[in-house]
């Protein structure tokens, strides 16, 4: 064992994080569980996402039984909707190909939808004491720093080298509390800004420290300017006061959610809506453009209030379609900016 493997693993037994939900009884579907919804996601924000999920779906028996939409109605709000959608399909997969049972080979996890290397070493590194070695953000920031790799992590020559020196710290023994030190260690102390040095057990031999590199390594991505996209969001409402809702495309941003009608930014909207549903048109009203950011592009929402007369053919709830009734709750899952739109309703 390293000394810096050694130096995580005395740290980790009195600084690192204890208690966290799914550390209680580490099974490979509980670790699974918190593993996908902590890509892109801070612990803080992920903790109660993931007590109500695991009181929905205590195993995967009940996961892969479950509609999607229940699914993407648990993962409202917490954003990169494709890692939901993932891990459905994965839950109905281990039911028929692996007899409803949670592999335990690395190279069948991979073979999962939504599991990379990094997240198949850390489920089986953290529930079932497997040596594998784990590359995610935290993990790569701590060893860039450490031993002064300069480069973007994500280029493929410096992340096979970050790999290569993950598996030569990763210690035969003691693999799992090692795994959750050195994400521990990443996340609390060698954080992307500001990392609290002093607080380093390996502080010692890092080449950041020692030459002052903190705020330059890791190397940062060349980033382009950001593109700003467009979209109508139309509010159709009833009679009744009822606002329509149409399911998004299963691929895509916002896969298989429940969303407002989007117009084309080059149609007219009153025909557009009398064309695709039916539908006569009695008001149109814009509303103020909301921005949402993705992580590749902004887009600028121009809401669109718009009335629809009683006579109008009636637009049936469907698998597609649902009539929203503003009063009721709604269980269907939903993107963040139309839940603050019907919110402001």
């Amino acid at each position: 064992m390293s000394n810096f493997s050694r130096g995580l693993l005395k740290w980790q037994r009195v600084n690192g994080r204890h208690g966290l939900p799914w550390q209680l009884n580490p099974s490979p579907y509980r670790v699974w569980i918190s593993e996908i919804m902590l890509q892109q996601t801070q612990v803080k924000t992920v903790i109660p996402y993931y007590r109500q999920f695991m009181k929905q779906f205590p195993n995967l028996k009940r996961l892969a039984k479950a509609d999607l939409d229940e699914v993407l109605h648990l993962w409202s709000g917490l954003g990169y909707y494709a890692r939901a959608r993932n891990l459905h399909k994965a839950a109905i997969q281990i039911m028929e190909v692996h007899k409803g049972r949670f592999p335990t080979d690395i190279e069948e996890v991979i073979q999962l939808p939504g599991i990379g290397r990094s997240t198949a070493g850390a489920i089986l590194s953290l529930s079932k004491g497997q040596r594998h070695p784990i590359l995610d953000g935290n993990v790569k920031r701590v060893l860039t720093r450490h031993r002064g790799i300069n480069g973007w992590p994500g280029d493929k020559k410096v992340e096979d080298i970050l790999w290569q020196l993950a598996d030569e710290l990763t210690p035969n023994q003691r693999v799992a509390e090692y795994t959750q030190a050195i994400m521990d260690l990443g996340a609390t102390v060698c954080t992307r800004s500001r990392p609290a040095c002093q607080d380093c057990p390996v502080m010692n031999d890092c080449f950041a420290y020692k030459h002052r590199q903190q705020t330059m390594l890791p190397s940062k991505r060349i980033r382009k300017t950001i593109p700003v996209k467009q979209a109508i969001f139309t509010i159709i409402k009833n009679h009744r006061g009822e606002i329509l809702l149409k399911r998004r495309p299963p691929t895509g941003i916002w896969g298989g959610l429940w969303s407002l009608p989007e117009c084309p930014m080059d149609e007219d909207i009153k025909k557009w809506i009398e064309q695709h549903f039916a539908s006569k048109v009695t008001s149109v009203k814009e509303g103020p453009i909301m921005r949402h950011t993705f992580s590749h592009f902004h887009l600028d929402i121009q809401p669109v209030q718009v009335n629809i007369s009683a006579k109008s053919i009636g637009i049936k709830d469907s698998g597609e379609i649902y009539w929203y009734k503003p009063e009721d709750k709604l269980s269907k899952g939903i993107a963040t900016p139309v839940a603050r739109l019907l919110q402001d309703l």
